[in-house]
């Protein structure tokens, strides 16, 4: 899109949204990596008078600790799938009506009316972006041609290793071990699960805490392999030339998918601002500018129409909804403050 155009656009976005005299308002957003980034934020705030503050997480664990802090802080907050129902019914969050944000029709339904998001007729969160998680690793330090989770386990890459900080750890491990619910494991699977991460100890160098330090052990020849939001950190380690690039598989014991989505704090104050912003990142504007800068996949296809190529689109996965179906879904646990238990006693092992 030309310049000319993209002016064009962003001025009839504001036409429609922004209130004739509409005083300036602001916006505080709880979210991950490059989901603020001025790229596409700065035109946003230019037409809808919405100034944005963003703070970013490194877990779905923290939009808990950060809202039951209080102190009105944030107005929006970005959870995955399967953190939107905790924030529900912990009532951090208040219901959307889909009718007041723009583009919500384009959403792929699977993501709009998953049960997750719309609750006895009431819509909880307003989809933003989805993608899967890959194992990433160094060709040129790794043997062969990996392709199962094991190389996370793997003892040839002792301190080389990097993991999530985050209770999916749990998920990944037990894939690996067979376990075919990984969101509904019974006390037995649970404790194999702790005793195969914890054995997992010694050959890592690091839990990583954020897309950013991931990029930089790997950028820094600190870690060879890891598991990672798949496109964002490939991405970015392969753009420092550093004489090196990093590659990412699907393991064949399945992929897990997420989808990221925008969700009312109870209360806020800036509602108005916070709907506007919803609206944004579901037009071309915001859902190009999202994939762009995160290497994720859009989830509203007809806004990345005219902003990818063929070859784009199918690398993002547009309108390819049979690859959702592909993947392991995230999903609340059923026994989440089991999980969260068993995660900390990793942590907390010698």
């Amino acid at each position: 899109m030309t310049r000319r155009r993209t002016a064009r656009a962003l001025t009839a976005f504001a036409l429609a949204t922004l209130p004739l005299g509409a005083a300036a308002g602001e916006l505080n957003i709880l979210t991950w990596e490059g989901y603020a980034d001025p790229s596409f934020l700065k035109p946003f705030e230019e037409a809808s008078g919405c100034a944005v503050s963003a703070t970013y997480v490194g877990s779905n664990d923290d939009f808990a600790a950060k809202l039951a802090a209080g102190g009105g802080v944030y107005d929006v907050i970005t959870p995955s799938l399967d953190t939107v129902s905790m924030m529900r019914l912990a009532g951090f969050v208040d219901p959307v009506d889909p009718a007041t944000v723009t583009g919500a029709g384009g959403i792929y339904p699977e993501f709009a009316k998953h049960p997750e998001i719309v609750v006895e007729g009431e819509t909880w969160a307003v989809p933003l972006i989805w993608g899967s998680v890959s194992v990433i690793y160094r060709p040129d330090k790794v043997t062969g041609t990996p392709d199962s989770i094991g190389l996370l386990f793997d003892p040839a890459y002792k301190g080389k290793i990097s993991l999530w900080d985050d209770k999916s750890a749990i998920y990944w491990t037990a894939r690996y071990l067979g376990f075919p619910n990984i969101f509904d494991l019974s006390d037995a699977e649970l404790e194999a699960v702790k005793a195969k991460l914890i054995a997992q100890k010694p050959l890592i160098r690091k839990y990583w805490s954020s897309a950013g330090e991931l990029t930089d052990l790997m950028a820094n020849n600190e870690v060879w392999v890891s598991n990672a939001w798949t496109g964002l950190t490939s991405k970015d380690v392969n753009a420092l030339g550093k004489g090196f690039t990093v590659a990412e598989f699907s393991p064949r014991e399945k992929a897990e998918g997420w989808m990221d989505s925008m969700m009312l704090v109870k209360g806020t104050p800036n509602q108005e601002c916070a709907v506007k912003f919803m609206s944004y990142m579901q037009s071309p504007e915001g859902q190009c500018g999202i994939a762009k800068s995160t290497g994720y996949f859009p989830v509203n296809p007809g806004a990345v129409s005219a902003c990818m190529d063929a070859a784009m689109k199918a690398e993002r996965k547009v309108d390819n909804i049979d690859f959702v179906k592909s993947l392991v879904m995230w999903q609340q646990p059923v026994r989440l403050d089991k999980y969260l238990e068993v995660w900390n006693a990793v942590k907390a092992a010698p």
